[in-house]
């Protein structure tokens, strides 16, 4: 248990009306009783010691990957980094680093197709080729951290450039974290950053950029099973470009770069033939400059959309994206797909509550109200609540688009939420005699997602049959929120259990929620 655990376990055991006797006998009997094994003092060290170890080994290693690309890029080229760790140890080590390679491969089934590696990749990489060496496998992990390091210089100027390009893309990530469930921030940010790097790095090229992503093709399927919608884009080309629908039956470029899986850049768009021009009233003579369409990727490293940028404003005519601009693009494009996602992610964890609260109001009368929170990052390493959902008596919802912004030291009535979410435990109390459940839903490191604030009225605790119903829908909640935040990492392959989850592709996240429910009355039948 951590401190917030304990005293919340402790809360939650004393109740609200006992006296401070009480509490002082049940600390003196704790303190009395409570013995711990030199075994157990040992045990407990390790694992602190373990834990302490995994987190600086993540640290090195996330700073070796970070100076191999240079260029922000997001991922490695697999067949590079096999080049050169296959001069490792003078090469001695190669039959390792072959085992280790197929090992990778069969838990990161996409790498035999895309050649990439992200960042927990190549952690993975380096830590199974430790392990097939012989000796302390800690010593050959330092040793190969150190051959790595040296085998990739880096100037001042390029590491100058670098610095500055991963704070712009944390700003994107930023944006999502901190919006609530509007994409609108993140493209924004999207821009913006490219409008940053062109300044400072490009030569100040006036550019034009866009994102577009693909949606079922529901009106006009002959013209293509998919489509491409313009969502965002720099605002001069908004009235021509934003929310236009590209088909693959029509002129451009982007279908190839999602059909290729990688990007393609036009030199000169005049002389190319392919291009689709959105404003149809640009002049023949303007109709000149470099055109470059990027593919978006997801965990799984399958197309969802694409980032676009051209030089047709730029006076100058020869402008050109170079090869590390070029590189820097797919970095936004990996930053902009993790923001998507993320975001993508609360909505499905929203949906998943949406479904559960309208399977409980209809099982528990005695429940007043309840209201859903998700946890948020704040300032200064804290962290915000965000109001999202708001359901009375009845069962009627409020789903908060604009989420409300909760701030501990602005709301001391509400601080059992923040006492919830420190804890990640169960948390009761009593507000002007109004008696609320606090339940955490928890991420994949059990630290607090976001929350349920029920408020059972004047009853200091539900019937028994309601409690048990509120119990099972908080289990599937948060079975069905833990197979969400599963099937975003990389090594794990999404996998539909009910056909409504086919035919729906995870856009109605709730149905998540009926599976478990649904797999559980199995296992009791």
């Amino acid at each position: 248990l951590t401190l917030p655990q304990f005293v919340q376990l402790m809360d939650n055991f004393v109740g609200e009306d006992v006296s401070l006797s009480t509490v002082k006998r049940l600390t003196a009997f704790i303190k009395g009783e409570y013995k711990q094994t030199e075994e157990e003092k040992k045990k407990q060290l390790e694992k602190v010691h373990h834990m302490s170890h995994v987190a600086q080994r993540k640290q090195l290693l996330e700073a070796l990957f970070e100076k191999w690309d240079s260029n922000a890029c997001g991922s490695l080229d697999l067949e590079e980094v096999v080049a050169v760790l296959s001069t490792f140890k003078g090469g001695m080590g190669k039959e390792a680093l072959m085992k280790a390679k197929e090992q990778l491969c069969s838990r990161y089934p996409q790498l035999s197709r895309v050649g990439k590696l992200s960042s927990k990749a190549f952690q993975t990489f380096l830590e199974l080729i430790a392990s097939k060496f012989t000796g302390n496998e800690d010593e050959t992990i330092d040793n190969l951290v150190r051959f790595l390091t040296t085998s990739v210089e880096q100037s001042h100027t390029k590491s100058l450039q670098s610095s500055a390009r991963r704070k712009w893309l944390q700003d994107i990530q930023q944006a999502a974290e901190t919006s609530g469930s509007s994409m609108e921030p993140v493209y924004k940010a999207v821009i913006k950053v490219l409008s940053q790097d062109m300044e400072a790095h490009g030569a100040n090229k006036r550019i034009s950029a866009y994102i577009a992503l693909l949606e079922e093709n529901q009106l006009s399927p002959e013209q293509g099973q998919v489509l491409l919608r313009y969502v965002a884009c720099t605002a001069d080309d908004a009235p021509h470009v934003l929310n236009q629908v590209l088909h693959r039956d029509m002129k451009g470029i982007s279908f190839a770069a999602i059909d290729q899986g990688k990007p393609i850049y036009v030199p000169r768009v005049q002389l190319h033939g392919n291009v689709h021009f959105w404003n149809s009233g640009r002049p023949e003579e303007e109709r000149k400059g470099s055109l470059l369409v990027l593919p978006l990727y997801d965990a799984h490293w399958r197309v969802f959309g694409i980032l676009g940028l051209d030089t047709l404003w730029d006076q100058c005519h020869k402008s050109i994206f170079l090869i590390h601009e070029i590189t820097f693009y797919e970095g936004v494009c990996h930053a902009f797909s993790k923001a998507y996602h993320h975001i993508c992610m609360r909505e499905n964890v929203l949906q998943v509550a949406v479904t559960a609260l309208d399977w409980l109001y209809p099982r528990t009368p005695s429940i007043k109200a309840v209201t859903t929170y998700l946890v948020a990052p704040g300032k200064d390493k804290n962290y915000v609540l965000f109001k999202v959902i708001t359901t009375d008596n009845t069962g009627q919802k409020e789903i908060h688009s604009s989420p409300i912004v909760l701030l501990r030291e602005e709301n001391l009535l509400r601080h059992y939420l923040f006492k919830c979410t420190d804890s990640s435990e169960v948390t009761l109390t009593s507000v002007y005699g109004e008696h609320h459940i606090a339940v955490p839903l928890h991420d994949l490191s059990r630290q607090t997602l976001g929350i349920f604030d029920i408020s059972i009225g004047q009853h200091k605790k539900l019937p028994p049959q309601e409690q048990k119903e509120l119990q099972k829908m908080l289990k599937m909640a948060q079975a069905a929120c833990s197979e969400i935040l599963q099937r975003s990492l990389e090594e794990r392959e999404p996998t539909q259990v009910l056909e409504a989850e086919r035919v729906a592709n995870m856009r109605h996240a709730g149905i998540l929620f009926h599976r478990f429910m649904l797999q559980e009355l199995r296992e009791c039948v």
